[in-house]
């Protein structure tokens, strides 16, 4: 959101017409905290027109079903903070742009008059699906996973009962709820900014702006003026072990194994996938960290001899180099030795790859990612989809990895088809962020829409 934001007040006919002020809500995870605060030092230092104001704490939700439940009831419960703060405000508030979780908060600008829009982080495809999940609700009595056949939405191929986000998977959960929720709420803001591009999801968009998605209501303006990627954030690490390794590799011939701030495997995982990749006979550069007994569940740095077969790191040295920590993914992306990208399908990270022109190879863990690994494999055709048994806890095999590798990384027809693909993708997010492209034109119309306080739907 900070970075739309950025590119919003670069804009000439921007700059003087808005500042911007992010309203912080602390992360309970002083993890996070420590992150956020690094963050936003470094936007306030950018000499944007951007500030930053925190509200004050809240005692975090303690009985709640999952993420989206505890998020939603958090945000929820800072709303008499939201409204102090515009009703304080020195300057007059133009809009108020809200995260996904934050839909309640529309009642705050509703009240205040002011005009709200939804900064829908996902896929546009994500979004036509939320927008139609109440239709589905009323529609599909029982659980997705019990279907049949497919579910149908607007725009969207017919999406596998397997390929459904997992909140969506048990419709008895609180996750669900918040979800229907918030498709309900979607259509009382002004406008919905997508992190994606028309030339990526043509289809999911035209539902969207054809308001196929709601029949029975009007859909808000939509604005994809993505990709929003924080392209300088790791500028200073081209001297990172990682990188330096890559240096002395051939062109396109890593395979690069990340999946994310969260993303984490134990022990049977870990010798699955070292024992598919070494089969594979392919190079690869694989960030593995292990999963957290503690209270938050991120991530801790893995400990090679005890998670990896005994002798793997002595037999694979000459091709394959893993680390049990940290990397900085961007770079490693833009790397010319990287070749492909064994991925958890999140967003941002899915946006990179395609900003960087590598293939991806769909490994899906939590969320919509399931949908984006669908979505990145039979709508766009970006990257192969490993069969992940989601009944089994996400596992995948190591032949399942293997004859992935070898497909995305090896001569094959359809491997072939992806890197091409990829590389189109490459070249068409640069146009669409140019001047006159797509997204351009989308930012352009966000800002004159909020200057004049309305909203247009168009092409």
């Amino acid at each position: 959101m900070v970075e739309t934001a950025k590119r919003l007040l670069r804009l000439p006919q921007a700059e003087k017409l808005f500042s911007v002020t992010v309203l912080l809500i602390q992360p309970p995870n002083p993890a996070s905290a420590s992150t956020f605060s690094s963050y936003v030092q470094s936007v306030a230092s950018s000499g944007l027109a951007i500030g930053f104001q925190d509200l004050p704490p809240v005692d975090p939700p303690t009985d709640t079903d999952g993420v989206e439940d505890f998020v939603s009831l958090y945000i929820q419960s800072h709303k008499p903070h939201v409204k102090a703060s515009l009703t304080q405000s020195s300057v007059p508030v133009a809009a108020l742009v809200l995260d996904f979780f934050a839909s309640t908060i529309i009642d705050v600008a509703d009240e205040l008059g002011v005009p709200s829009y939804i900064f829908f982080t996902s896929t546009a495809a994500m979004l036509a699906l939320t927008l139609h999940l109440p239709t589905l609700h009323d529609k599909i009595p029982e659980e997705f996973g019990e279907l049949e056949g497919y579910v149908e939405v607007p725009g969207v191929p017919p999406i596998p009962p397997i390929s459904m986000p997992t909140p969506f998977m048990n419709k008895k959960s609180r996750d669900y709820t918040w979800f229907v929720y918030h498709g309900k709420r979607f259509l009382e803001a002004k406008g919905i900014i997508v992190n994606t591009f028309i030339e990526l999801e043509t289809g999911p968009l035209e539902a969207l702006r054809e308001g196929r998605c709601v029949p029975s209501h009007p859909t808000p303006a939509i604005y994809p003026v993505g990709p929003v990627i924080a392209l300088e954030d790791e500028t200073n690490s081209k001297w990172h072990e990682c990188i330096k390794w890559l240096d002395g590799q051939p062109p396109a011939s890593v395979l690069f194994l990340c999946f994310g701030s969260m993303g984490s495997f134990g022990a049977p995982q870990v010798r699955e996938m070292a024992i598919g990749l070494e089969r594979s006979g392919h190079r690869f550069l694989w960030c593995l960290r292990t999963p957290s007994t503690g209270k938050f569940r991120r991530p801790v740095d893995a400990n090679l001899g005890e998670v990896l077969p005994e002798g793997f790191l002595e037999r694979t040295r000459e091709k394959g180099l893993v680390w049990p920590t940290w990397v900085p993914q961007k770079e490693i992306l833009a790397h010319e030795a990287v070749g492909g990208f064994v991925t958890h399908c999140g967003w941002n990270s899915t946006l990179e790859s395609l900003w960087f022109g590598v293939p991806m190879l769909g490994w899906p863990l939590y969320a919509e990612q399931h949908l984006n690994a669908f979505e990145m494999e039979r709508m766009i055709g970006v990257g192969v989809q490993l069969k992940v048994d989601r009944k089994g806890g996400g596992f995948v095999g190591a032949e399942e990895l293997e004859k992935g590798v070898r497909c995305l990384m090896g001569d094959s027809e359809e491997g072939k088809k992806v890197r091409a693909k990829a590389e189109e993708m490459r070249m068409a997010i640069k146009n669409a962020m140019g001047k006159e492209g797509s997204s351009y034109d989308y930012l352009e119309q966000l800002a004159e829409d909020i200057s004049k306080g309305r909203a247009a739907n168009k092409y």
